[in-house]
């Protein structure tokens, strides 16, 4: 291995909790460990996008400002506001959407349903007649049946759920001062490690890589696509630029280890060949998901448990690819950073300053192990691997 391991950063997404990165970070700052590939998805993008535009040796202390004071909310008005202070309704779109559906005449087709209404009435009278029928269940049912039949109730609910609208919130203000306050070119400047992250593309339903420089059929980072890698569907609206629409990559790869091996030495240059070091910041741990006190907690979990074992489903799979399934077994070392679901899903800054001190810890504990050797790898018991899994 050389004196200076050449290393990959995999920052993952899991929104409320980028403290924990933002933590790790300073750590890593701290000891001077530089990364030579920085792997991203949704806030975790943002959070390694961002870092990479700060001074030089207060990258991580400009990025918690950053984040602590632009993106989450202060407590006191968190807990009567539980929305984060960047993600707000598109009202120009609802408007505009409200103002399409009103005129147009389709939308007024069969709202009076005669049969459906005689149906609903005469179900009424014969829940009225039988007691059996007393219950929660059977008043919702109905209850359900009766708002399906009438037609106002019909016309408001089309009006909300099929107008021309993909989320309840946008993330793409194009001219707003905080996307602005992030420096996109300075992702390009000499010296700059090899930056990439995902987004869906929902057009040719493919996982659409984005980079800091031209590579392969990546795309260039930009405020879109950064935008797009956190569109988290229903959550908020999609994104169209250059021709397709996107939403968010962590929904296919939340790890984003895609091509990090195989396409290595193109992304390292003139630094080598072949990967050292994979570090593993994943952020979404089921440990996270606990019993949701409201409605909001609700909605994080909703938001969270699609990655909170598929991250970690990721990150095995990846293990197995590079260690048993190339054609050159790889024998570097993988170096998680474990959380140890410590924090929750809040917007609020509160949860953000604990996330930034369970992160930093996390990643002390991390480089003490690693410096202790726990990480590293016998080549010898990959070929005794790889011949076990062959025989099965």
């Amino acid at each position: 291995m050389n004196a200076t391991p050449r290393r990959a950063i995999t920052l993952a997404g899991g929104g409320p909790e980028a403290g924990l990165h933002i933590g790790a970070l300073a750590f890593f700052e701290q000891e001077k460990v530089h990364f030579d590939i920085w792997a991203l998805s949704c806030i975790g993008a943002w959070v390694g996008i961002y870092y990479q535009q700060c001074e030089e040796g207060k990258q991580a202390e400009q990025t918690r400002e950053f984040f602590r004071e632009q993106v989450f909310r202060d407590d006191i008005s968190y807990e009567r506001f539980p929305v984060n202070a960047v993600f707000g309704p598109d009202l120009s779109a609802l408007g505009r959407a409200t103002i399409e559906f009103l005129s147009n005449p389709a939308n007024y087709h069969d709202i009076v349903l005669p049969d459906r209404i005689m149906a609903v009435v005469k179900d009424s009278l014969a829940l009225l007649g039988d007691t059996k029928r007393w219950n929660e269940g059977d008043f919702s049912k109905f209850w359900l049946e009766f708002l399906a039949a009438h037609p106002y109730s019909r016309f408001l609910t089309s009006l909300m759920y099929l107008s021309n609208m993909s989320g309840l919130s946008k993330i793409y203000y194009e001219n707003s001062s905080f996307l602005k306050s992030i420096n996109f070119s300075a992702l390009e400047e000499p010296g700059k490690p090899f930056i990439y992250h995902n987004a869906y593309n929902l057009d040719s339903r493919k996982l659409q890589l984005f980079a800091n420089r031209p590579f392969r059929d990546y795309k260039k980072i930009s405020p879109e696509s950064l935008c797009a890698c956190s569109a988290l569907p229903y959550i908020e609206e999609t994104i169209t630029f250059g021709g397709s629409e996107y939403c968010e990559g962590a929904l296919v790869d939340t790890v984003n280890f895609r091509d990090l091996l195989d396409h290595a030495e193109l992304m390292l240059g003139d630094k080598g060949p072949e990967l050292d070091e994979v570090w593993v910041s994943k952020i979404v741990d089921y440990e996270e998901i606990r019993a949701p006190r409201n409605l909001c907690d609700a909605m994080g979990n909703l938001c969270m448990l699609f990655a909170a074992t598929v991250g970690d489903d990721d990150v095995k799979l990846f293990k197995y690819h590079a260690r048993l399934d190339r054609p050159q077994p790889w024998t570097g070392q993988i170096v998680d950073i474990d959380f140890g679901g410590k924090t929750n899903f809040d917007w609020n800054q509160k949860n953000f300053d604990n996330g930034f001190d369970v992160g930093w810890h996390a990643a002390e504990t991390a480089w003490k192990q690693y410096k202790s050797g726990d990480y590293k790898v016998d080549p010898n018991a990959v070929i005794e691997a790889r011949k076990h899994w062959s025989r099965l």
